[in-house]
C-alpha cells in the first residue's frame, strides 16, 4: 500500500489532481464554515482563498512539481499572482451570483441563499481548478529538482 501511495506522488498529474482535490476541499470547507459563522459571503470567499493558496503553494512546490529549494520566493510571488487572478474571478462570481443576482441560481433552490452560495461555490471551484493547473504548469513550476 505504501508503494502505491508513493507511486501516486511520483506521477505529476496524479499528484496535482490529488492535491488539487485536497486544496479544493479545504477551500470549500473553509468557505462554508466561515460563511456559516459570519453570513458574509465575500469575507468567506476571501479567507478561504487565502487558506487555499497557502496550502496549494506548499504542496505544489514541494510534492507535485518537486522544485529545488532555491528561488522559492520568486515562485511564491508568481503563484500568488496567478492565484490572485482566480481569486478575483471567484470574488466576481460570488458577487454576481450570490450578492447581486441570487435569483439566477435561487430559482432552482427556492431562493435559499445558503444553497445558492453552495452551488456557486462548486461552480467557481471547478473553473478555478482548470485555470490554476494551466497557470502552474505553463508559467510557474518549470524547473525540476536536480
Amino acid at each position: 500500500m505504501k508503494k502505491r501511495i508513493q507511486s501516486l506522488f511520483m506521477n505529476e498529474l496524479l499528484a496535482y489532481l490529488f492535491f488539487g482535490i485536497a486544496t479544493t476541499l479545504i477551500s470549500i470547507l473553509s468557505r462554508l464554515v466561515i460563511y456559516q459563522l459570519t453570513h458574509k459571503e465575500l469575507l468567506a470567499t476571501a479567507l478561504a482563498n487565502i487558506i487555499g493558496i497557502l496550502f496549494a503553494f506548499i504542496t505544489n512546490d514541494t510534492i507535485v512539481f518537486k522544485q529545488a529549494r532555491q528561488n522559492w520566493p520568486r515562485r511564491l510571488v508568481k503563484f500568488t499572482l496567478a492565484r490572485l487572478s482566480t481569486f478575483l474571478l471567484d470574488l466576481f462570481l460570488t458577487f454576481l451570483f450570490v450578492t447581486q443576482f441570487p435569483n439566477i441560481i435561487g430559482q432552482f433552490v427556492n431562493n435559499n441563499i445558503d444553497k445558492v452560495n453552495t452551488i456557486e461555490t462548486a461552480i467557481s471551484q471547478f473553473l478555478i481548478i482548470i485555470l490554476n493547473y494551466i497557470f502552474s504548469k505553463v508559467f510557474i513550476f518549470k524547473n525540476k529538482k536536480i
